[in-house]
């Protein structure tokens, strides 16, 4: 017998908050909730499991919050026999079941899912309202409102205009502390500390229990680890997180949150962003409490600053970007790289001693900082001409708040330059030095980062200068870049010919996954 609710509101896997946009206003008595583990969204990359066993997590955990608000939820396991593996075919089973009369469903957050969502009103005959997702400050509408007109789309200026909104580090019309950017008190490399915070681990229930077997079973082919899973899959422990973050590690998170240790996966970063994306935690309600913080005297301004600035500048920008340059975005190559990803990236098996670490803990965790992501695993896919696509693909993978919104214009854009400048003003390539500066790595290598020939040189060096020569005639005009250039100009041409020649040593060797 077919129930007597009248709208049908599907919440998606990252949409995970009782405030969603799709049940504003909505009567509980008169809606039904669909909510829908679905194949193909768990294989259109191979997920990490662990990323895979969090997201299947929280949705089901969110289902019984939802109940317990008083929704109705009808809720399709991954596992289910009749599932048609696809988001179209369970809304088509949902209406059959349900016999709505409308639906209601917040946007989509990439341009894969949103093409579904409009198909919808034509494919079923019934009207489909797509709301705004605001969760979000700015509007795709008030982005392109911002963009119009710029020769450059410097995220820095976007940020200023999101602090101007939000009222957040204000002090009336000018940013708290007379600055509105602190990042270059924000660069300092870290010592090992035995009073370093570690994140709240988190065990696993029966629900997580089950899922865990469930990921296990089915994806054993996925990369990455299932050990010792400890992710937070409800919002009350994500806001557990959150509060230990705002307490242990928030008050030296800016001084050291570019910062890389051997076998510190972790350090003073909070850990949350699979969290925000997934909809546990709310973006703005985390700004306030870490500008609370601040004013309360408990974490300096630049912490703070660096904080915000990653979640309503960096992350809203990345947001914008990628809606606003459209589906055909993820084909840029502007360097025409075409070398594949080494297989190493799925393994951590390499004599690289800051690759295997950076890798090594995303296969184990799903995570690594963003210093971790853009100067050691995306530089060296930078510097060796690694296809972007290829890269793309691989942190849309590994990483368990990587959703392409946020995740495509960082790797292509910030990480690869494939868009030829759009987002960054110049290539984030660096040789060994950047590494050892920021890090301990370069001390538990069996390569030598001060060489730049030879059989123990630090592969780095050598595949730095080899990438500018290979990509000059389209990048020695960038001005960010002339004094690289110039020196190159000024080595010896014994030397520059040493060093293409031990970078074309390596590669050869990369290509037949010696390195």
């Amino acid at each position: 017998m077919r129930s007597k609710k009248t709208t049908l509101v599907p919440i998606l896997g990252d949409q995970l908050s009782l405030q969603i946009a799709s049940l504003n206003g909505a009567d509980p008595a008169a809606t039904i909730v669909l909510m829908m583990e679905v194949a193909d969204e768990t294989t259109y990359v191979r997920h990490h499991r662990r990323k895979i066993a969090y997201i299947l997590s929280a949705m089901r955990h969110h289902a019984e919050a939802l109940r317990e608000a008083g929704w109705t939820v009808d809720y399709v396991t991954l596992d289910d026999p009749e599932s048609t593996g696809s988001f179209t075919g369970e809304v088509a089973r949902a209406i059959e079941r349900h016999d709505p009369a409308r639906i209601i469903v917040t946007e989509a957050g990439e341009w894969r899912v949103a093409g579904m969502l409009d198909a919808w009103e034509t494919l079923f005959g019934l009207p489909v309202e797509i709301r705004a997702d605001d969760r979000f400050l700015a509007s795709h509408a008030e982005f392109e409102a911002w963009a119009e007109g710029r020769k450059q789309l410097r995220m820095e200026y976007f940020y200023r205009e999101m602090r101007r909104r939000t009222g957040l580090l204000m002090d009336g019309e000018k940013p708290e502390g007379g600055e509105w950017n602190y990042d270059a008190e924000n660069r300092k490399p870290a010592k090992a500390d035995l009073l370093m915070p570690r994140p709240l681990s988190f065990a696993p229930d029966a629900i997580t229990t089950a899922v865990l077997a469930m990921v296990a079973a089915r994806f054993g082919e996925h990369p990455g680890s299932l050990d010792a899973f400890d992710f937070a899959t409800t919002r009350d422990d994500a806001l557990k997180q959150q509060r230990h973050f705002l307490k242990h590690a928030l008050p030296r998170f800016g001084d050291y949150q570019d910062a890389m240790l051997t076998d510190q996966p972790f350090l003073w970063h909070a850990v949350l962003s699979p969290y925000i994306n997934s909809g546990l935690l709310d973006p703005v309600e985390l700004c306030r409490a870490v500008e609370a913080e601040y004013a309360a005297g408990r974490v300096p301004l630049n912490c703070a600053e660096g904080f915000i600035r990653q979640i309503i500048g960096w992350r809203e920008y990345m947001r914008g970007i990628y809606w606003r340059e459209g589906p055909e975005y993820v084909e840029r190559n502007f360097l025409d790289a075409r070398r594949d990803l080494p297989g190493f990236y799925w393994t951590g098996e390499t004599d690289m001693h800051c690759l295997s670490q950076a890798i090594g803990q995303t296969l184990d965790h799903a995570y690594a900082h963003h210093i971790q992501r853009l100067m050691v695993t995306g530089n060296f896919a930078l510097l060796i001409g690694a296809d972007p696509k290829q890269v793309h693909e691989w942190y849309l993978e590994v990483y368990a708040d990587a959703y392409e919104w946020v995740e495509l214009p960082n790797t292509l854009g910030m990480s690869q330059f494939a868009d030829g400048g759009l987002l960054g003003s110049k290539p984030y390539a660096a040789s060994g030095a950047y590494i050892n500066r920021m890090s301990d790595y370069c001390g538990h290598c069996r390569y030598d980062v001060k060489q730049r020939v030879g059989p123990d040189a630090c592969p780095f060096n050598a595949l730095y200068w080899d990438f500018l020569v290979r990509n000059a005639d389209k990048l020695d005009r960038n001005p960010r870049l002339a004094m690289p250039y110039r020196n190159w100009a000024k080595m010896k041409p014994a030397d520059r010919d040493a060093t293409l020649a031990q970078a074309a040593g390596f590669l050869a060797r990369l290509d037949g996954d010696g390195a």
